[in-house]
């Protein structure tokens, strides 16, 4: 199968970790989700602001009555998914920390995953990133080399600009490119596995 076709079989998943009403950020992911629909066989926007997620309590996902499921399920079946989160005090937003809390070990193992955050300035470029890729690291994920950093000044009138959805699409097609390419006809193994699943 060409990678061409392989791409095509694959479900994106964006969950943007924000806490408050949808803004520039969901707009930004919302408008690159749907510019690459036609490109994958599913693509889906989670707005945690949008979403009533419960606190990690050690109970299975299932469990709550409320959105946790559902987003979780969501995260599992993706096969590419686009974390993106306002920087609040250096750092990923603590609604976007609860949901990697909540997964299951397994869930984003050997999964490619990209990462967008915004903030006030480019005073906190790596901030979001740094931590977001400890935490990927954890679960043995595959993280992209490079991620998206967006300020206030990528937008106009609250739309992103042209090098705010030029930077989203670069992001998403090398995503999806790479994870094309290892879910080859050969799948690569990607090294020895995460060390909670050597010592589980």
């Amino acid at each position: 199968m060409s990678a061409e076709r392989r791409q095509r079989a694959l479900r994106l998943l964006a969950v943007v970790g924000s806490v408050t009403p949808p803004g520039r950020l969901h707009r930004a992911l919302e408008e690159a989700v749907e510019r690459t629909r036609p490109l994958v066989a599913d693509a889906e926007l989670i707005d945690l602001g949008a979403r009533r997620i419960s606190f990690a309590d050690g109970r299975e996902p299932d469990g709550f009555e409320d959105d946790t499921g559902a987003v979780v399920d969501a995260v599992e079946r993706a096969d590419v998914v686009v974390f993106a989160t306002p920087t609040y005090r250096g750092s990923m937003t603590g609604a976007l920390k609860n949901v990697f809390d909540l997964l299951p070990v397994p869930a984003l193992q050997a999964k490619v995953v990209a990462l967008v955050a915004m903030g006030g300035s480019d005073h906190h470029f790596l901030g979001a990133d740094r931590h977001l890729r400890d935490v990927l690291t954890f679960f043995g994920a595959l993280a992209t080399p490079v991620s998206v950093y967006l300020t206030g000044a990528d937008f106009v009138d609250g739309a992103p600009g042209e090098r705010a959805a030029q930077a989203l699409d670069e992001l998403i097609g090398g995503a999806l490119g790479l994870a094309a390419a290892v879910a080859g006809d050969e799948p690569r193994e990607l090294g020895p596995a995460p060390l909670w699943a050597q010592i589980a």
